[in-house]
């Protein structure tokens, strides 16, 4: 219960912070946790996929809005 919180407590205090973001900085960051999350997913919680995933995510993401 009290992870719970914690991680709910993080999610709004990081929502907060991509106010001041450009688009370009938004669309990075969510590339970046939606791959780290499927990097994640696809090798059952690998720090390696998980990271990797991050970082493709990231570019993916960076370069979408170009």
């Amino acid at each position: 219960m009290i992870k719970r919180a914690i991680a709910l407590a993080c999610v709004a205090l990081s929502l907060t912070a991509c106010g001041g973001m450009s688009t370009r900085d938004r669309d990075t960051v969510i590339g970046a946790g939606v791959g780290g999350a499927a990097g994640a997913a696809l090798t059952n919680g690998s720090v390696g996929g998980t990271v990797g995933g991050a970082v493709v995510g990231g570019v993916i993401g960076n370069q979408v809005g170009r």
